[in-house]
């Protein structure tokens, strides 16, 4: 799809309402599902944090940047993720806090992206996160600049791989919560993406198709 493609889909993208979590349950694993039903969230007095879809051009077709968390002691190392984190003090809104660590990540001026909408909220049991995905875009491709300590890499996808159903796969790997487990994933420029970050793409990936078709 090229980006004048894209950006002709925005006004329905603005006024259509987001698909919302039956759309996270198409790649999340069943067990997960079990959490999350006797799972009391609230309970748990979860933190908070936001993240950015941020679309742009790259040689006129429409790509959108995930990152490749480093190898660390914790339970996202070496996870494929998009670019954010969590909420702090003197962020106004989740909104604020997705254009910040954005910039702060991967290096992207918040003044050149332009938000389009927010998406429904995801939890992740292992941090105790409610995390907040926001959809925006760029007129530019942007000049990445990476903070090394958060960010391995940029991995820049087109966003016909999201789109191309051939691209979601079952994956068998051990997680935080369980071993050896069949997990639903995406498969995009050879990396494979999982979990709350996969739950979250099904939605952007329903939202867009669905906004193709109108």
């Amino acid at each position: 799809m090229t980006f004048e493609t894209f950006k002709d889909l925005i006004p329905k993208i603005e006024k259509m309402s987001v698909p919302g979590e039956s759309s996270h349950f198409i790649m999340a694993p069943e067990i997960r599902l079990k959490e999350l039903n006797r799972l009391k969230i609230e309970e748990k007095n979860p933190r908070n944090a936001a993240v950015m879809m941020l679309f742009y051009p790259k040689k006129t077709i429409s790509h959108f940047a995930l990152i490749l968390r480093p190898e660390y002691e914790g339970v996202h190392s070496g996870q494929v993720a998009l670019p954010g984190g969590k909420v702090e003090t003197f962020d106004l809104n989740y909104m604020e806090t997705a254009l910040r660590e954005t910039q702060e990540e991967v290096g992207v001026p918040t003044d050149t992206v332009t938000v389009l909408k927010s998406l429904t909220k995801v939890y992740i049991p292992p941090s105790n996160f409610w995390v907040h995905p926001f959809l925006g875009f760029a007129e530019q491709r942007p000049n990445f600049i990476l903070q090394e300590e958060e960010v391995a890499k940029v991995i820049e996808v087109p966003l016909f791989e999201l789109l191309n159903e051939d691209n979601v796969i079952t994956k068998k790997m051990t997680t935080s919560y369980a071993k050896n487990i069949e997990v639903p994933s995406f498969e995009l420029n050879g990396y494979i993406v999982w979990g709350a970050t996969a739950m979250m793409l099904s939605e952007l990936k329903m939202l867009l198709k669905t906004s193709i078709e109108l």
